[in-house]
């Protein structure tokens, strides 16, 4: 077989995750996960995402549809949105902190109080119950009913029914046991999402993200090194350059199928082309760090600098936002300067137009 080159997986990896668009409910079963994150810089990252792979999207037009969707609010590798059938995967889920008994009396209580409502906001919990405050994870103050509700949804005992001005509000979660039946073939089918969504994979980040299933399966954590040993033995691979590559059965990278388009695309941080922070560096050349959680001074790149992505090269970043209902915009190049090349030009307007329509300015 002849091996790809370099430059076919960067095509490949660019070509197969942005596909043409298509409806919200087949692009995240194509996905397999949506990362989410709260910040609006123009817009929230799964919004950012979605927008280049469905059909006429427009920000917030996950969180409105989210209640008819076959979909649910979790943590897979990261905290984010997952198609029905894969959600039913992870669950029942075994926490790696175990509750005392009176925290489960707790939490029994509150699941009765939400199974007589049906759906239930945060605050009704707190009013009904006033567990009072406690301390968070990052070692701050909130309420300890809210504290309640997000450890039993990452439990399986509630779902995320949909959210009232971003607050996420709680209904009952029928108990399962899909994933209880052969641990091993659920591990397998976790690491082929992982596989799916960021193929192709050089070895180190494939290892990583399966890794990351602790989050998704923490009760299977010591069984994840098998399961990356069994994905390197069945997935088709190439080494090329110096790195192992993994991707799905069934593809080829040299396919003269994986057309990159002359179009410049502004990707969110988390987008799947460039999610992989390694992959990143060995397809382009450069590094790029999300910042946004790093003191302004020390920023090199922006707030919330979204890749700049033409043909089939990361070539800078973009800084966005809006003000007096204008998008305002801010370029970056890693040579220092745009590409003369008109055609760039007017294709990154043509971008900023699509910007535009997406967050109906």
């Amino acid at each position: 077989m002849t091996l790809p080159t370099l430059s076919d997986l960067r095509r490949y990896a660019i070509a197969r995750s942005l596909f043409k668009p298509t409806t919200l409910r087949k692009a995240i079963t194509r996905l397999g996960f949506v990362q989410a994150d709260p910040i609006r810089a123009p817009a929230r990252a799964q919004d950012l995402i979605l927008r280049h792979r469905v059909s006429n999207y427009r920000a917030g037009d996950l969180e409105r549809r989210y209640p008819k969707l076959p979909i649910e609010e979790d943590f897979f590798v990261n905290y984010g949105f997952v198609p029905r059938e894969f959600h039913a995967l992870m669950h029942p889920r075994t926490a790696r902190q175990p509750w005392t008994k009176a925290r489960w009396r707790q939490a029994h209580e509150i699941l009765e109080f939400v199974r007589e409502r049906g759906v239930v906001h945060p605050r009704e919990v707190d009013a009904q119950f006033a567990h009072g405050k406690a301390t968070n994870w990052f070692g701050g103050s909130s309420n300890a009913s809210t504290q309640l509700l997000d450890g039993m949804h990452y439990r399986g005992l509630l779902r995320i029914a949909r959210r009232e001005g971003g607050v996420r509000l709680y209904a009952p979660r029928e108990a399962g046991t899909a994933s209880a039946a052969d641990p091993a073939a659920t591990l397998d089918a976790l690491v082929d999402v992982i596989v799916n969504k960021y193929a192709p994979l050089p070895a180190s980040s494939l290892t990583r993200l399966a890794f990351f299933l602790q989050h998704a399966v923490p009760q299977w954590r010591d069984a994840r090194k098998s399961a990356v040993l069994r994905a390197q033995a069945r997935l088709p691979h190439a080494t090329v350059d110096g790195h192992t590559w993994y991707w799905p059965e069934g593809e080829n990278p040299r396919s003269r199928r994986h057309v990159v388009r002359d179009e410049v695309r502004l990707l969110a941080p988390f987008d799947p082309v460039v999610w992989d922070r390694r992959r990143f560096e060995i397809f382009w050349g450069w590094a790029y760090r999300f910042e946004a959680y790093t003191p302004a001074p020390q920023r090199v790149r922006g707030y919330y600098a979204l890749p700049l992505l033409w043909r089939d090269a990361v070539l800078g970043w973009g800084n966005l936002s809006v003000a007096d209902g204008r998008l305002n915009a801010s370029f970056g190049y890693v040579s220092g300067r745009a590409p003369r090349d008109p055609a760039f030009r007017r294709e990154l307007d043509a971008e900023l137009v699509r910007m535009q329509t997406f967050l109906d300015l």
